[in-house]
């Protein structure tokens, strides 16, 4: 079984005894509590194999206790738990937390002198009452005992349903002591989205879409594995034919699975979902509350959902029989892991479509280079749209050169272009959205004198200065400074804060253009909850004029009276760290310009840059991605880049630098070493050398990459490796994590 709290370099499967009174309550994918360790201390564990022995070892410890069975992992859950220790070099717990919500999980607890397993959470069920016999006539019943009665007669209700009807808990239990009612503990019946009618209407495909869905449909019917991309151009209409898929699939009898790479996307996939389908829709993503997703879970568990939409975690919904995955914008860095296990979403879910024969259609109008190339090998069934739903061409766009901004004497972030064009659309009544993705209000704090950056003592970026708080941020940590400092700390010269974020935008529009009603959506202004919903519903009901916001404005939102968008601050993107920033600049510039225009009023888009003849904002422009794709995969070739090569980041972080350092060049040595033995093993070194942010919560981070085939053969390589480093004692100086998944950093 997999014990909780096992580092990596001391993981593995333990065996203990079964107690005769939990013989019949333990299986694969139990959930139990074990003693570990020389003291023996309570920890949760997972059951992974279950087998007799008739000589057992005298030395094993005994099981202590185990989880109500409804409790239990499935076992196409069990082989990703093995998958993922594989593939992503993480503990086996690790894995098995990866599965399960935090509210589905267990912890140690005294009772009655011993050990016991307790749920996390305790309040997610309630009394659910249903009509056991009829009434007495003797003595004469009150008036609420028999509306109780005929409220029950159509099927359960729960407490919380009769008290809507005037029942009170004194009634009820009067009640069930006659033996009218009887009563039972039910999980809550949560329904996210009450709000959301129920409004069936039948799907009509334009020739284009019909087209697609064609191609695509006889893979639901096969039931065996596929996959394909499906690549639109923005507003081509691709949550179409998904919904036509997901129709077709629940016809079949299966289930769908739908993944959206952020959550500001999730209300409006949710309403589509929901509109169409009903309440047999689950969702889950981490801006649900912990009982929230322990019941959408549960009610996953008891297949009591036909679709599960959500974001990457929603990868590991424990659903059966699995007819379609959509992977929604695929081309998102958000359907990767920063944190153990260090998954990718896609190949979670190629694993989960080649276990449960399903259709995996990966969609965008900026795919993946990897995902394109693999589409054009012939590993991916190739299915596009060309062509704007109902004929609506393209948003116009145009450039507008900053330098010439300054040198006309505009010291502001918004050019005088823009703030035109804003203030046509003010008049017209339509509506605008203004991409900067950097929140904050100034982002440097330098000195004049010296030239001394204000950055975070436990990072090794600048501090952000946002001004509703009067303070200096890290966005990376979230250390404040407060007051904000006017004076250099090194030589007591005058501190200039320069640069722009979202607050400062905002700022400036609510001065050039008095009257007109802003909403900035931004990690700052989106930390409450159901924020994302309110906020874009707010904006498709025409309460706002100009939605300014980060990259979660850019992508999958569809809005009728949005005319113009505008891009700001995009240069800094441009020259970014890793081989994906061209990449990454082409997808967000395209799909920002796509939210525009998707109704019947025409489009456009203004780009605010000091490089208005870089090529790949010249594509992006056009909305050109066949021939960014024949630049970058010339690029990828010639430097050896994925999909030519897989990319491993093996990451060391500790509090002394000089440690980390010396243990980053040790793994390498040890590493080049046992390489050296296997020749046939292709590879190539890069580093050791400092992440891009070398310290992050204070510790120090170095990295070695390695170019390289990851099979089975280069993975094992990597575990001797991890067995060498550790039995130099190495983990004591820098922890070590490997990333499969990264573009060059952790």
């Amino acid at each position: 079984m997999a014990v909780s709290d096992a580092t990596i370099h001391f993981d593995k499967l333990y065996s203990y005894l079964v107690p005769p009174e939990l013989a019949e309550r333990i299986w694969p994918g139990s959930m139990v509590l074990v003693p570990f360790g020389a003291g023996s201390k309570p920890r949760m564990a997972v059951v992974l194999e279950c087998g007799e022995e008739l000589q057992p070892d005298p030395r094993l410890k005994t099981i202590l206790d185990a989880a109500p069975e409804e409790a239990r992992l499935t076992p196409d859950l069990i082989d990703l738990v093995h998958f993922l220790k594989d593939r992503t070099f993480c503990t086996w717990f690790e894995a098995v937390k990866a599965m399960i919500p935090y509210g589905a999980q267990y912890q140690p607890a005294r009772k009655d002198g011993r050990w016991v397993m307790q749920s996390r959470l305790s309040r997610t069920a309630e009394p659910v009452y249903t009509l056991a016999g009829e009434l007495p006539q003797k003595p004469k019943p009150g008036p609420k005992q028999a509306a109780a009665v005929e409220a029950l007669r159509n099927g359960p209700l729960s407490r919380k349903e009769l008290a809507e009807q005037g029942i009170s808990d004194a009634t009820l239990k009067t009640l069930c002591e006659k033996g009218v009612l009887s009563v039972e503990q039910r999980d809550k019946l949560l329904d996210l989205f009450a709000s959301i009618p129920f409004d069936p209407r039948p799907l009509e495909l334009s020739p284009e879409q019909q087209t697609a869905y064609d191609a695509l449909e006889p893979a639901l019917e096969a039931r065996q594995p596929c996959g394909a991309l499906l690549y639109g151009v923005t507003g081509s209409g691709k949550t179409a034919v998904f919904l036509k898929l997901i129709e077709r699939t629940l016809e079949l009898g299966r289930k769908a699975l739908v993944l959206v790479p952020e959550i500001s996307l999730t209300p409006q996939m949710i309403r589509r979902l929901k509109q169409m389908f009903g309440s047999r829709l689950a969702v889950q993503h981490s801006a649900l509350n912990n009982t929230e997703r322990l019941l959408q879970w549960r009610m996953i568990q008891s297949g009591r959902a036909d679709i599960v939409v959500g974001t990457r975690s929603a990868v590991f919904a424990p659903l059966q029989d699995i007819g379609l995955i959509i992977i929604d914008e695929e081309q998102e860095h958000t359907y990767q892991s920063e944190s153990a296990p260090r998954y990718s979403a896609h190949d979670v879910a190629k694993k989960r479509a080649a276990a449960e024969g399903s259709l995996l259609v990966f969609a965008s109008a900026t795919p993946c280079t990897e995902t394109y190339h693999a589409a054009q090998s012939g590993r991916l069934r190739f299915v596009t749209l060309t062509q704007r739903y109902g004929g609506r061409p393209l948003p116009t766009v145009d450039f507008i050169d900053m330098r010439a901004e300054l040198a006309a004497g505009n010291p502001r972030e918004v050019s005088g272009r823009l703030v035109q064009e804003l203030k046509s659309n003010l008049q017209n009544g339509e509506q605008s959205i203004l991409l900067l993705n950097r929140r904050g209000y100034r982002t440097v704090g330098m000195c004049s004198v010296c030239g001394h950056v204000i950055k975070c003592p436990n990072c090794s970026v600048p501090m952000v200065y946002h001004k509703p708080q009067q303070a200096l941020m890290c966005h990376h940590c979230g250390h404040q400074i407060h007051p904000v400092p006017q004076r250099c700390p090194e030589c007591g010269g005058k501190l200039n804060y320069s640069g722009f974020g979202t607050q400062r935008v905002e700022e400036e529009l609510e001065q050039l253009l008095p009257g007109a009603r802003i909403l900035r959506m931004d990690q700052d202004s989106t930390g409450q909850k159901n924020s994302h919903e309110k906020m874009l519903a707010e904006f498709a009901a025409g309460q706002h004029d100009i939605l300014l916001g980060t990259q979660m404005v850019a992508k999958g939102l569809d809005f009728e009276k949005v005319t113009l968008v505008g891009v700001l601050g995009i240069d800094s993107m441009l020259f970014g760290q890793g081989f994906r920033a061209f990449e990454n600049v082409f997808s967000l510039v395209t799909q920002v310009i796509g939210r525009g225009g998707r109704a019947d009023l025409p489009g456009r888009a203004l780009i605010q840059t000091v490089v208005p003849e870089h090529p790949v904002l010249k594509l992006a422009a056009a909305q050109d991605y066949p021939a960014f794709y024949r630049q970058e995969i010339a690029f990828r070739k010639f430097s050896l880049y994925p999909p030519f090569c897989a990319f491993c980041v093996v990451g060391f972080t500790g509090k002394q630098e000089g440690a980390v350092c010396q243990a980053a060049f040790a793994f390498a040595r040890i590493l080049a070493d046992l390489a050296a033995r296997q020749p046939d093993i292709p590879l190539r070194l890069l580093g050791p050398a400092p992440m891009n942010i070398g310290m992050l919560n204070g510790k120090y981070r170095y990295k070695l990459t390695i170019k390289c085939r990851n099979d089975a053969t280069f993975r094992g390589l990597m575990r001797a490796a991890l067995d060498a480093y550790a039995k130099q004692k190495l983990p004591a100086k820098a922890t070590i994590a490997l990333d499969f998944n990264s573009d060059g950093d952790m």
